[in-house]
């Protein structure tokens, strides 16, 4: 696949053979393909209809090329993600072009096997990719927490990663890098803000458009309109700003907005707050539909350990003492745990169909 020979490969869930048949179905698996797509990655997005995300070998090297530049060299890599998902392909991908074998934790991810994996892969440069959800684990376990502070990188990816979390793992000495990026752009293209080498980044209004020699050829079930449709650019479905400095901040998903009184709050940045609070251990916000207001501002909290529940009057002072008001949330809800898809996105449709 990296070398762009052979036909192109479609990675799906070796465990779940329906989803596996679903994919080959939907992305057409054994119909004619251009010749250059090494691997079509599905996407579903918010939408949960698959598309699959065309891309070159040529796309897959430039972007574990620029990963490398941008890191201090190749190194080993540790897999700790599906390899069916970008983000995991990539580091197999990475290991390719490194010249070196991964090392691979089991699928159902547990910090002891990070520590006993750490020991296997030998001296020279770390790497590794991960989840919030994950980091967090981690940071619960001294002996995981030291073994992941031996890493020259730990890249932090699948959506944003709570401004507490990125504070303890900086005071147990674990060198973070936060990526935004998507299966269109062969996974992570912005580092800490910053486009890898290469990669061009612009905002339509607030929309982030991306471009470069890692973008995606198009998708194998098109959709409309097409993201593709400027040559050699893909309209993402994220809002953004860029500072003086150029220095990309997402703001979050067009379809997460939540239009209320007349007004548009984004969930992270509320999420981003909440987070702070010391009774709040993971939280999710998102929008219900509301008669007067159009929707309403929903929040979904885990209580941290030891702490009492938060109230809706506790957590929306907390809010307004950062944000507008309008972003306080109006309804509260208290859960186990927060519902993620993929590798590890808030499922924020799931919630408004639970509670709205």
């Amino acid at each position: 696949m990296v070398a762009g020979r052979g036909p192109a490969l479609l990675p799906t869930p070796a465990a779940d053979a329906d989803e596996s048949a679903r994919l080959g179905d939907a992305l057409r698996v054994g119909a004619p393909i251009d010749a250059d797509v090494a691997v079509v990655v599905p996407t579903s997005g918010t939408t949960g209809s698959p598309k699959g995300a065309m891309l070159t070998a040529a796309a897959l090297r430039a972007s574990a090329h620029a990963t490398h530049t941008r890191l201090g060299g190749p190194g080993r890599w540790l897999l700790a993600l599906p390899a069916h998902h970008i983000a995991g392909l990539q580091v197999l991908v990475r290991s390719v072009v490194a010249g070196e074998r991964p090392v691979a934790l089991p699928a159902s991810f547990d910090p002891d096997d990070l520590v006993s994996a750490v020991a296997r892969m030998g001296p020279g440069r770390r790497y590794v990719s991960l989840v919030s959800v994950q980091l967090d684990k981690v940071l619960r376990s001294p002996a995981a927490t030291a073994a992941l502070a031996t890493f020259d990188a730990v890249l932090i990816g699948g959506g944003p990663m709570p401004p507490e979390l990125a504070e303890k793992a900086a005071a147990a000495g674990i060198f973070v890098v936060r990526t935004y990026g998507m299966s269109e752009t062969a996974g992570g293209c912005v580092y800490d803000g910053v486009a890898l080498d290469g990669v061009r980044v612009r905002l339509d209004g607030s929309r982030i458009v991306l471009g470069g020699p890692t973008l995606a050829t198009g998708y194998r079930n098109p959709v409309q309109p097409d993201p593709f449709a400027e040559p050699g650019w893909f309209r993402t479905g994220d809002v953004g700003a860029l500072d003086e400095d150029g220095m990309l901040r997402v703001l979050g998903r067009v379809d997460d907005a939540i239009s209320t009184g007349g007004l548009t709050v984004m969930p992270p940045l509320v999420e981003a707050v909440l987070s702070r609070h010391p009774a709040v251990a993971d939280c999710a916000v998102f929008g219900v539909p509301d008669e007067r207001l159009g929707q309403r501002v929903v929040a979904a909290v885990v209580v941290a350990a030891g702490a009492a529940a938060p109230t809706l009057a506790e957590l929306r002072a907390h809010v307004a003492g950062e944000l507008d008001a309008t972003a306080a949330p109006r309804e509260l809800h208290v859960v186990d745990e927060v519902p993620r898809r993929g590798i590890g996105k808030v499922d924020r449709r799931r919630l408004s169909a639970q509670y709205g």
